[in-house]
């Protein structure tokens, strides 16, 4: 096992960066909906737009970055040693006797249980609040778009269904960004980049070269 350089400064930025778009994204847009008022309703619109804009070009980058890198594939599901990790969560994580069963590597970084998480956000979180705010965006064309015979009702319901989505996947995931040995292991490593790579850990089928940090 060795300590070195998880995650690259790409992906730390990328990940924060994230994480405070979808934040203000999940304040202005609650409170379009009508839950409370910070901003008032004209300015968390303005805000919820320009923020939505700002999260789809650092997905684009971010897109291109995986794929040039190879860095996609951490995210392939598997059900491997999946068992042994819901084990895990559901009982042995209040064990300090019981180690993690999934050692990452540089190379598969994420357990069976992230990867099916993440393939959730990134295939149907998000895609459905892209596709249903820029809708509702650019309502006033769907008309000449032939999208006429949509419902703007129904559109903005499947978006804030989408949103509450999404909030429940971003509580989750900092529930279990606390749950490393020390709490604090996995969040100091998103922030430092570094962490332990366990050679005898378990690897994907498909291998590729280490990305440039």
């Amino acid at each position: 096992m060795a300590r070195e350089v998880m995650f690259t400064r790409f992906e730390r930025l990328w990940h924060w960066t994230q994480a405070l778009i979808i934040v203000g994204l999940a304040i202005t847009g609650f409170e379009v909906f009508g839950s409370w008022s910070v901003f008032g309703y004209e300015t968390a619109t303005g805000l919820h737009q320009v923020l939505a804009w700002l999260l789809l070009g650092l997905w684009a980058l971010a897109m291109f970055w995986h794929m040039t890198t190879g860095e996609w594939r951490q995210y392939i599901p598997t059900f491997r040693n999946m068992g042994a990790v819901m084990r895990y969560y559901t009982a042995g994580i209040f064990d300090p006797s019981i180690q993690h069963p999934y050692k990452p590597t540089r190379k598969a970084k994420h357990n069976p249980m992230q990867r099916l998480a993440y393939l959730g956000f990134l295939v149907v979180i998000m895609p459905v609040l892209w596709i249903t705010g820029l809708l509702y965006m650019f309502y006033n064309g769907w008309e000449a778009l032939g999208l006429g015979f949509l419902s703007l009702g129904a559109v903005a319901l499947v978006h804030v269904l989408a949103a509450f989505a999404l909030v429940l996947f971003f509580i989750g995931h900092v529930y279990m960004g606390f749950t490393g040995r020390p709490a604090t292991a996995y969040v100091k490593a998103m922030i430092t980049g570094y962490g332990h790579d366990h050679s005898e850990g378990e690897t994907p089928s498909t291998s590729r070269p280490r990305p440039a940090e």
